[in-house]
This record gives structure tokens, sequence and C-alpha cells, in this order.
């Protein structure tokens, strides 16, 4: 991003909406949302049976999750998962881990698909190698996403134990409940840097993504807790699509977070580009290209290199005429 001043600001704000619209961000984020809700479920399976093997009541999960969900898309979710743990055995866990990395590598595609598009870049990688990329970032993501999950919930315990072990002050303990949200946001902001490094198909400087990172970490939280807020006091969407409404509401809270996302990413790319780090976008052309069939396109071809072929014997024959001419006299 360019130094801080308001015209600067001004017009990288409008390339940033011009970008946003030309790659159909709300498009995207629509598809990512379909993927997220497929993964959900797999998703919190496996959560909440990797918790049973650990010191954690898989309440204190969920709680965790309902400051961030709509109680109607919560209780939604907390109804399915208590029957399929129940009338579950022990594979849980690893047909949690099969479902999850097939279903929610499926969201990070879709991920690296508008990435990708923001950095005006086609996917070449191999579909195993591109699964392979999507696993991986799948799992850790996951990995710090649970971390940053379960922190808030022992983050008192963690600093009790070290209030005793250092004998700190009383104050300590009210400046560690504030610090573990900020840690926990930290992790957040780790996690999109690592997936806006790593999921286009193109080279990414680390320190390009930072501001895309910040805008995502602080955009969805902020989104998060608006829409949960609204819909707990505000929305009715029950009443509009019944016993649908807990899923309508999940599915739009995919679609904003998606759309947080996909905009972070378009804010990196064309912070790489005022950096000069890639070439600037040239839709008109891009699009151009992509509408000519390949017909038309091999026909384009043998056309220009048949006005090249006439061109080079013009000039031949004139001269040839020259020569001729200068023979005479």
């Amino acid at each position: 991003m360019p130094s801080f001043n308001f015209g600067k600001i001004k017009k990288f704000a409008i390339d940033l909406f011009k970008n946003f619209t030309e790659d159909e961000v709300p498009g995207l984020a629509a598809q990512m949302s379909y993927f997220f809700l497929l993964a959900l479920f797999p998703l919190l399976i496996f959560l909440v049976t990797l918790v049973g093997y650990l010191p954690i009541d898989h309440q204190a999960l969920l709680e965790t999750m309902s400051g961030l969900v709509p109680a109607d898309s919560m209780a939604l979710i907390e109804s399915n998962l208590e029957q399929v743990v129940d009338s579950s055995g022990g594979g849980l866990l690893s047909v949690g881990i099969i479902g999850t990395l097939w279903s929610a590598s499926n969201g990070i595609k879709a991920i690296m698909q508008s990435l990708n598009k923001a950095y005006d870049v086609e996917e070449n990688r191999s579909f195993l190698v591109g699964r392979l990329i999507a696993i991986l970032l799948l799992i850790s993501m996951l990995i710090l996403i649970i971390v940053a999950l379960l922190l808030p919930i022992f983050g008192r315990a963690i600093g009790i134990y070290v209030f005793s072990f250092f004998d700190a002050s009383d104050r300590f303990i009210d400046i560690w409940n504030t610090l573990r949200w900020v840690i926990s946001s930290s992790i957040f902001f780790i996690v999109f840097m690592y997936l806006y490094r790593l999921a286009p198909n193109a080279k990414v400087h680390l320190k390009d993504v930072i501001y895309g990172a910040l805008f995502a970490t602080i955009g969805w939280q902020l989104v998060s807790f608006g829409f949960s807020f609204y819909v707990n006091n505000f929305g009715n969407y029950s009443a509009t699509y019944g016993s649908l409404g807990g899923v309508i509401i999940l599915m739009f809270w995919f679609y904003l977070s998606g759309i947080i996302i996909i905009t972070g990413g378009e804010i990196n790319a064309l912070t790489a580009r005022y950096r000069g780090r890639i070439n600037k976008k040239d839709k008109r052309k891009l699009n151009k290209s992509k509408k000519l069939p390949d017909k038309e396109r091999t026909s384009d071809n043998k056309r220009e290199a048949s006005d090249h072929a006439l061109m080079v014997r013009k000039e031949h024959h004139l001269v040839k005429q020259k020569r001729q001419k200068n023979k005479k006299k």
C-alpha cells in the first residue's frame, strides 16, 4: 500500500472497488459459502472427537463459538452435532478426518481460485498438487484455529498458574484476561498471512500480505460479532424461512466471511501492483482472449502468418526490381 496520504488512499480505494466488481467477489464468496457449509459438520465432528482425547469439555468449545455464530445457527449446530456424536462409535475420528479433509479442502480450493483471480493468474498446478496444497493449508490452519479458540477457554487457568508460579500481583490476572484475546486475534492474523502467502499460484512476498491479513482479521471478527448481535436482537429469520432459518443464517454468515477473506486477497494483490511486483491488470485484453474460441484463435494466428508472408514477398519483389533497374543503368 502506498504512503498514507488522502489522494493515494482514495486512488487505492477506487482501484480496490474496481477489482472487487471485475473479479466478481460476491459470486466467488457465494461459491465459498457453499463449500464451507458442506465442510462445517465434518469439521465440528472432528474437533469434538479430538477434544474428547484431551481434558477439555466440548461444551466449552461450543460456548466460545457461540460468541461468533448467531443463536439460531448455533442451536442447529449443537443439535445435529449431539445426534451424530451420540450415535457414533470409536471410528468417528477417522471418519471425521476423511470427511473434513475432503470437504473442507474444497473450501480452500475455492479460496485459491479467488486469490488466483485477484492476482490475474491461472491455476496450472496439477489436480493432485492443488489438492495436496489445499489439504496442507487446511491442516495447518485447523491447528492454529483450534489454539485460537481454546486460548480464551484456558487462558484464565494459564494466567492463574503463571500468577502463582511467579508470585505476580493481582493486576497481572486482569492484564492477562485482556491479553489472551489479543493473542487469539494474533493467531488468526498469522492464519490469514499464511493463507494469502501460499494459496495463490503466484510468487507472493510476505510483507505484501500484511494489510490484507490485518483487514481480514479485524473485518471477520467485526462482521461475525456484528451479524451475530443483529440476528440475536433484531433479525427474525425463523419467521421468514421457518425451520430453515438456522441454515439460511449460517449460509449468510459464511457468505459475509467469504467476502472479507477474498477482499483481503484483493488488497494484497493491489498492494503488490502498487509496489511493482506484479503487472497491472488489463481486463479488457484478458476478457477478449478468454471469449475467443480455439478455432478463432487458430484462424487469427494463420491470418497473421499469411499477412506477414505477403509483406515479406512484396519486400523481396521490390528489392528485385531495384536490382534490375541498377543493372540496366
